[in-house]
């Protein structure tokens, strides 16, 4: 029996155990598998078509029309440090995305040649620092609160991702030789005509998942009421364009790299949201883990207070801009603002289907160390400011 039927074979029998000595009555194994369902539901609804979707079409056409020298010049293990990862952790601040759409954007600049560091800043900022998530926070939770998320995760993607090409130094350097003896044969394309395609592709997927300000003044509010104009206007440039600029092999490679993204990162993706839903559902909602456990051990600014909010927040799943009121929710439930910044920096950084996910493309070591970064310099960040105020 090979590798393949033992493992086929494993599955088989812990799937027979666990319907086995499943208990009749479920009890809150029945809110679990609920809010798990609902969950991917949800997800389906408010990320599917509009934000993961041209997440694909955005990491192939990087993949295709963007050379791989120039992502080496400027994202690459040799490049400049203050450009590569200031790129890298500014990025945040154009892209509102969640832990799991900015995924098909990092694998698209990391297998084209980017550096695992400035590639991990990009990872962490994307969707921990976007110009609106960080005006909500400060308007919904505070002022210094806003500025406490913005500083640190500005420094957080930095930081950790320095430390992350430290630590795989030895293979980084393997990886970007192979990149440096490829032979390259890509087809050159004008800068402007990969800068406007992709450009309009990004200007879609901000635009059309811009979300409300909840407020009817201000820049963010005259934004809000127009995205859909400023959405459809970017999405027709993009078709518009794509037949003028690339012949029909380039967009052949180009569907065809869209589509590996997609079935590489969809699957995990699935699975990780499910799982997320079982263990902790949706806001608002009841799950496995019983909600009154977690806010009951997030008062004060104490180590474990804190520890526990980074800890519990980098699994967790949050749509985009969705972390504001749930923390909203905690804080009025006795939630320290320790445990508050904490939970804002680990919880839209990662989550358990971004996990997944990741492992397929950093494999398992990797992945388990950002984690673990990102909980260890939330809670240092956490602490130092529960303690200032």
């Amino acid at each position: 029996m090979d590798h393949n039927d033992t493992k086929k074979l494993l599955l088989i029998i812990g799937a027979f155990l666990l319907f086995y000595l499943l208990p009749e009555d479920l009890g809150r194994v029945s809110l679990g598998l609920q809010e798990s369902v609902l969950m991917m539901r949800d997800y389906a609804h408010a990320h599917v078509l509009l934000c993961l979707i041209p997440a694909f079409f955005i990491a192939g056409a990087i993949s295709v029309f963007i050379k791989s020298d120039s992502i080496i010049k400027y994202l690459g293990a040799s490049a400049a440090v203050f450009v590569a990862y200031s790129m890298g952790a500014i990025s945040g601040f154009v892209l509102a995305v969640c832990s799991c759409t900015v995924l098909p954007l990092f694998a698209g600049i990391y297998m084209r040649g980017a550096g695992l560091g400035p590639a991990t800043a990009f990872l962490f900022s994307g969707p921990a620092i976007n110009v609106l998530a960080i005006t909500m926070t400060a308007r919904i939770l505070g002022f210094e609160l806003g500025v406490a998320r913005t500083v640190g995760a500005i420094l957080l993607s930095i930081i950790i991702a320095l430390l992350m090409a430290f630590i795989f130094r030895k293979e980084e350097k393997n990886r970007m030789d192979a990149f440096q003896t490829q032979e390259n044969d890509e087809e050159t394309i004008a800068l402007w005509k990969i800068v406007f395609f992709v450009g309009s592709m990004i200007c879609f997927l901000v635009f059309a998942n811009f979300g409300n300000p909840g407020v009817v003044t201000g820049i963010y509010y005259k934004i809000y009421a127009v995205k859909w104009y400023l959405a459809v206007f970017f999405a027709l440039a993009v078709i518009a364009s794509a037949p003028l600029f690339f012949n029909k092999k380039q967009l052949k490679e180009w569907l065809l790299s869209t589509l590996d993204y997609t079935m590489r990162v969809t699957p995990l993706l699935f699975i990780g949201v499910l799982a997320a839903g079982f263990f902790l559902g949706r806001p608002g909602h009841e799950a496995l883990i019983p909600s009154a456990w977690i806010a009951g051990v997030l008062g004060g600014n104490s180590v474990l207070t804190v520890l526990f909010a980074s800890v519990i927040g980098a699994p967790m799943y949050f749509a985009t801009l969705t972390e504001v009121p749930i923390v909203q929710g905690l804080m009025g439930s006795g939630m320290g603002n320790g445990p508050a910044l904490a939970l804002l920096l680990a919880g839209p950084a990662i989550s358990l289907p971004a996990m997944l996910v990741l492992a397929s493309i950093l494999e398992w070591k990797k992945t388990l160390t950002y984690v673990g970064l990102v909980i260890v310099f939330s809670t240092i960040a956490g602490l130092l400011f529960g303690t200032f105020y």
